[in-house]
């Protein structure tokens, strides 16, 4: 007799409302352990007792949120990494950006082989773009290393509060409905089919403004390999916005194109910017927390995951920049 099986979405349905309490609960307790570790919340001799496995610890409960929260956002774990750990962490902001690009790497990893089985990422649309990204961060890389740490951080601050502005005016469609493919799109065949399980159809999608695209999407790699941000926080505007992907596409989209763009983390390895101690813990927690992202992605409104990223983003962007003027040490 023929086992029946229940759709994946009506299996998790029923646990949703607590993984949704769960996520809040994570994100907090980490943004609390990240604010009481900074001297600027705790005397400077608390910091100087933390035994040598607290920092690898909070860095895993701290990306373990992260990663939670990350895939469903669409904007990778090195834009929330880089911030946060280099503002609320006592580690030269160097370290941050190598392990950052190592852990928005992972988490898009750990993400990319579920968001394609479920349809949610496109290899066509991501091909293309990835080549161009990966081949622009190396110089972006190697910009941000000759820059002192100051100047960095002050450039770092501003770009996250430029984020977090992207992220809270952009009005992003659903479903943007193309009518016409441009000519390179159709060429590269970049199209699909994918199930909006909000609406219960098949919706089929194709794109436009390519030749655009493909220069945005350059620029994206200078600035995500000189800050090592990972690409996300601009993949899903520039898709979802400029090229009229859908959203939950966009989003899983996203997540591959971090998945093929490491080309960064070469040169910073290279110049012995990667500390195990700081990426082992980092890896592990995002990875794990972008298991729970990507089922998080079909069942939680994308929106009410994007006003608590740029809540944490606006406290991280801040605090890097006051770091970077010296205001805030």
């Amino acid at each position: 007799m023929p086992v029946r099986r229940i759709p994946f979405a009506k299996q998790f349905s029923a646990h949703a409302d607590s993984i949704k309490a769960s996520l809040v609960v994570a994100v907090a307790v980490s943004l609390a352990a990240a604010f009481a570790s900074t001297p600027a919340f705790a005397a400077d001799n608390l910091v100087s007792a933390m035994p040598w496995w607290g920092w690898p610890l909070a860095l895993f409960v701290v990306c373990f949120a992260l990663g939670i929260v990350a895939v469903p956002a669409g904007v990778g774990g090195g834009v929330l990494f880089v911030p946060i750990v280099g503002g609320f962490f006592p580690f030269h902001l160097d370290f941050v950006r190598g392990g950052g690009l190592m852990v928005a790497l992972a988490s898009a990893l750990a993400a990319s082989p579920g968001l394609l089985r479920l349809g949610l990422a496109n290899l066509r649309l991501a091909l293309p773009l990835s080549l161009l990204v990966a081949a622009s961060q190396i110089g972006g890389a190697m910009m941000g290393l000759v820059l002192p740490a100051a100047v960095v951080q002050t450039a770092l601050g501003l770009i996250i509060l430029g984020i977090v502005v992207l992220m809270w005016t952009a009005k992003k469609s659903e479903i943007p409905g193309v009518q016409k493919a441009d000519p390179i799109s159709a060429a590269l065949r970049i199209n699909g089919i994918f199930h909006d399980t909000a609406h219960g159809k098949d919706v089929e999608w194709m794109v436009n403004r390519t030749p655009v695209a493909l220069i945005t999407f350059v620029i994206i790699g200078v600035l995500a390999g000189m800050f090592g941000l990972g690409a996300g926080w601009a993949n899903v505007p520039t898709l979802n916005l400029m090229m009229g992907v859908p959203l939950k596409v966009a989003a899983g989209s996203s997540s591959l194109i971090l998945s093929m763009t490491s080309s960064a983390a070469w040169v910073y390895i290279n110049q012995g910017a990667i500390l195990p101690i700081i990426v082992v813990p980092s890896i592990i927690g995002m990875m794990i927390g972008a298991r729970i992202g990507v089922r998080l992605l079909r069942v939680v409104k994308a929106s009410a995951i994007r006003r608590m990223v740029i809540i944490m983003l606006l406290i991280a962007g801040l605090r890097a920049l006051l770091k970077g003027l010296g205001i805030w040490a």
